[in-house]
């Protein structure tokens, strides 16, 4: 499963207001991996089918074979959530955005929504877990059901109904950010970070990114594209993890060539579950340099 999350990169996955007609036009110049087109929050109650209609206008035209897009849409139980769901099955994108799921009943009545309404197999599910029920439940939540593929730390709101103060170390959302983690590994799901709301703060923006790269998430969420650089460079292997890893295959190769059952490298032993990791770093970073070089034509 490592190496199948390494095919579709998820390091920058930058929200966007649907009723931006200007900021979805300009995504597709844009460098991050993927982008959540927003019906529910960023958008005002009166404006919410005009929105509608935009983001479906821009995921059925699409943004390219490397730029993954999902549409969040508004609850269910909303006066809006049902037609986003009909017309956002409908564009080809590649995953529903949902908002605030506290229950796996809850995911899987999407779930089931989309069935009916005859969503593509392929399209996925991304969760946002984003209130304290979400997170004691994320564990069944992430076994619900098969269309989902994403576990989304909603971080803001989850601060807010925590009541609790946000630190450059959110040592007061680790233990919920584990658990979501924890989860989407159990569960073989993507799991990615909350969002950084203060902009002008980059100091604690970078110590956000080592933070979730170091609990170990997939990628991060964000709200403006001057941070999507810096987020896919946290999120990409480094030169030296690309080297290391292709030495551990290689003196992994090597002893298996030979006919040895045990396979060293600089004094360390190198066992299976080394290698997987070491194949994950290496795919990583060759869709990566395929999506630099393409980018460049």
């Amino acid at each position: 499963m490592l190496q199948q999350r390494a095919r579709r990169l998820g390091r920058s996955v930058l929200f966007l207001p649907g009723i931006n007609a200007r900021a979805l036009e300009k995504l597709r110049v844009l460098p991050c991996d993927a982008a959540i087109l927003d019906l529910e929050d960023a958008v005002a109650p009166l404006k919410k089918a005009e929105a509608r209609a935009l983001v479906c206008a821009a995921a059925t035209r699409g943004y390219g074979p490397y730029k993954e897009v999902a549409i969040r849409i508004n609850p269910l139980a909303s006066e809006w959530g049902q037609a986003d769901l009909e017309q956002a099955v409908r564009t080809g994108a590649h995953a529903v955005v949902v908002p605030k799921v506290d229950s796996a009943d809850g995911l899987r009545e999407v779930a089931t929504a989309m069935d009916a309404l005859d969503a593509p197999p392929d399209m996925a599910i991304w969760a946002m877990i984003e209130t304290p029920l979400g997170v004691l439940n994320v564990q069944s939540i992430a076994a619900s059901h098969p269309r989902l593929s994403a576990l989304v730390a909603g971080t803001s709101d989850l601060s807010k109904e925590l009541q609790c103060t946000t630190t450059p170390c959110r040592h007061a959302l680790v233990p919920s950010l584990a658990m979501i983690l924890l989860a989407a590994r159990a569960h073989r799901l993507r799991a990615l970070d909350g969002v950084h709301l203060d902009l002008d703060n980059s100091a604690d923006f970078l110590a956000q990114l080592r933070q979730g790269v170091e609990m170990g998430f997939d990628g991060k969420t964000l709200i403006h594209p001057k941070t999507i650089a810096a987020t896919n460079d946290a999120f990409s292997p480094t030169s030296d993890q690309v080297d290391h890893a292709a030495q551990v295959i290689a003196a992994y190769d090597e002893a298996i060539a030979a006919g040895s059952g045990m396979a060293v490298l600089h004094g360390k032993l190198i066992e299976n579950l080394h290698v997987e990791y070491a194949r994950d770093i290496l795919a990583k970073h060759a869709l990566i340099q395929e999506q630099i070089a393409t980018s460049k034509l």
